[in-house]
C-alpha cells in the first residue's frame, strides 16, 4: 500500500522545509546547528501538521545520520535498546520520539545516558508545552523549539509543490484545481500540512477525469474532501475578506449576535489563525484604553485557542468576542500615534531640546547637553514644567481621551489636569517677565 502523500512529501533537507523559517531559515538555530555539525537534542512542539517530523526528517537528510522514529507512549524500552545498539555501531542515530511528553520514568532513564554522550541525538514531538509536561531531566539535557501553524502562503507553497512533483508528489497526474479550491484548502485545514495534502490526495485519486482527460478539481471536490466548507463560492476570495471586516466592525458596532454569527462562518471555515490575529487586533484597535483589561483578556484567549486547536478552540474565542462586543470602546491612542507620524512623514519635526539630550559621555557638558534638566520623581505629584517637544512643535497635542470608559476617563482627567497646569505656569512666567 503507497504511503500518504504527506509523508512522501516530508522534506530531505532543510531547503525543502515548508515555513518554521526562524528556526530553519539562514543563520537561524537549527540550519547553524546543522551547517556546523554541531547537532545537539531538541524538542520542537506546536500544534499537529505544523513540521515537527519534517524538521527532524530534513535535519537527518541533511546530515546523513541514520534516522530512526518511535512514540514514546507505544514503543517499549526493548525498542530505545535497538537504537541504541544501532548508535554503538553507527556512531550516531537521530531519534524521533513522537509524543516525547508520555516517556516513563523506565525510557527516560535508560536515554539520558545516551542523550549525554551524544551517540542518540533525541528530537522530541509533542503538542504539549515540553516547560509543563516533560520531566526536568529531558529538559536540561535539550533544546526546546516552538513550532509555528503555517501560515496560507506556507500551504499554497507545499501544495503546489506536491501537484508538480512527478516523483514523490502527484506530477503524473493532469490535474487542474480551481484558484478557490486552491485557497480554501490552503485556509480551512488550519495550518495543518497534513491535512492539506492528505486531502489534496484523496480529492485526486478520487476524481475521474473530465472530457478533455483532465482531473478537473473544484471547490465542491475540495469541501468534500477535507470536510470543511468554504466560506464563499466566490472565485477571487473576495467574500472571504469581507467576512472578516465584517466580524471587525460588527465588534466595533456592539452587535453581539451579528459578531457571533461571522466568528461561526470563519470557525466553520477553519480560518484559526485569521480569528485570532483580528481578534488581537479589534483588543487594540477598537477596545483599547476605554478598557485594558478586556486587551489582555484578548490575548489569553487567543493563546488558549492556538493551543487547544478547533473544535473547542470556540469556547475561549466565543468569550472573547462576546466582551469586546459589550466593551466601552476607544481608539484614542493609536489614532494619537497616526496624527504623531503624519508629522514626522511631513517633517514637521525639530531638534530634541537640549536639557533632554543624552549627557552621558564625556564633554555632553560643553555641548550643553542635558544642562538643566529636571528629574520629576524630585517633585511633588512627579511632576515638574519643562518643555519636552522640540520649539517647532512645542504646543502640539495628538492625544483627544474619550469617555467611554472608567479607566480611559482617569486617563483624561490627569491628562487635562497637566494641561491645566503647564497653562498655570506659562502665565506664571508671563505675568513675571
Amino acid at each position: 500500500m503507497q504511503k500518504p502523500l504527506a509523508y512522501r512529501m516530508r522534506p530531505r533537507t532543510l531547503d525543502e522545509v515548508v515555513g518554521q523559517q526562524q528556526l530553519v531559515g539562514p543563520g537561524k538555530i537549527i540550519r547553524r546547528m546543522v551547517d556546523a555539525k554541531m547537532l545537539s537534542s531538541m524538542i520542537l512542539y506546536g500544534p499537529p501538521g505544523t513540521g515537527k517530523t519534517s524538521i527532524a526528517s530534513a535535519i537527518a537528510g541533511s546530515t546523513k545520520y541514520a534516522f530512526r522514529m518511535l512514540n514514546a507512549a507505544t514503543d517499549t524500552k526493548k525498542d530505545l535498546q535497538i537504537v541504541a545498539e544501532e548508535a554503538k555501531m553507527s556512531g550516531t542515530v537521530i531519534l524521533l520520539l513522537d509524543e516525547v511528553h508520555r516517556l516513563d520514568k523506565t525510557k527516560q532513564d535508560f536515554l539520558l545516558p545516551h542523550l549525554e554522550s551524544g551517540g542518540i541525538i533525541l528530537i522530541g514531538a509533542t503538542t504539549e508545552n515540553p516547560y509543563i509536561t516533560i520531566s526536568p531531566a529531558i529538559r536540561s539535557r535539550t533544546q526546546i523549539f516552538e513550532v509555528k501553524p503555517l501560515n496560507e502562503q506556507d500551504i499554497l507553497k507545499a501544495i503546489d509543490a506536491a501537484l508538480t512533483d512527478s516523483e514523490r508528489g502527484l506530477g503524473d497526474y493532469p490535474v487542474v484545481i480551481d484558484e478557490n479550491a486552491r485557497l480554501h484548502l490552503s485556509r480551512a485545514t488550519n495550518g495543518d500540512l497534513r491535512s492539506a495534502l492528505n486531502g489534496l490526495e484523496l480529492a485526486v485519486r478520487s476524481t475521474p477525469k473530465d472530457e478533455n482527460g483532465k482531473i478537473h478539481l473544484t471547490l465542491e471536490i475540495i469541501e468534500e474532501c477535507i470536510q470543511r466548507k468554504a466560506l464563499t463560492h466566490d472565485k477571487d476570495g473576495d467574500a472571504h475578506y469581507d467576512v472578516i471586516s465584517a466580524f471587525q466592525k460588527s465588534i466595533r458596532g456592539s452587535d453581539v449576535d451579528a459578531a457571533l454569527h461571522y466568528l461561526g462562518r470563519l470557525v466553520e471555515a477553519g480560518d484559526l489563525a485569521i480569528i485570532c490575529r483580528r481578534l488581537m487586533v479589534i483588543g487594540y484597535e477598537d477596545i483599547g484604553l476605554a478598557n485594558p483589561p478586556a486587551a489582555a483578556r484578548t490575548v489569553n484567549a487567543v493563546l488558549a485557542a492556538e493551543r487547544l486547536g478547533l473544535p473547542e478552540a470556540r469556547i475561549p474565542l466565543a468569550d472573547c468576542v462576546v466582551d469586546l462586543c459589550l466593551s466601552p470602546k476607544s481608539n484614542s491612542a493609536y489614532s494619537a500615534l497616526d496624527d504623531a507620524i503624519a508629522d514626522i512623514r511631513t517633517g514637521n519635526t525639530g531638534d530634541v531640546p537640549d536639557h533632554l539630550r543624552d549627557s552621558h559621555y564625556q564633554g555632553a557638558k560643553s555641548l550643553n547637553r542635558g544642562v538643566g534638566y529636571q528629574y520629576p520623581h524630585d517633585f511633588e505629584d512627579a511632576w515638574v514644567n519643562q518643555q519636552y517637544l522640540p520649539d517647532k512643535i512645542k504646543d502640539a497635542s495628538y492625544y483627544h481621551p474619550k469617555h467611554t470608559g472608567k479607566y480611559e476617563q482617569a486617563l483624561g482627567q490627569q491628562y487635562q489636569r497637566i494641561n491645566e497646569w503647564r497653562k498655570q505656569h506659562r502665565k506664571t512666567k508671563k505675568h513675571s517677565n
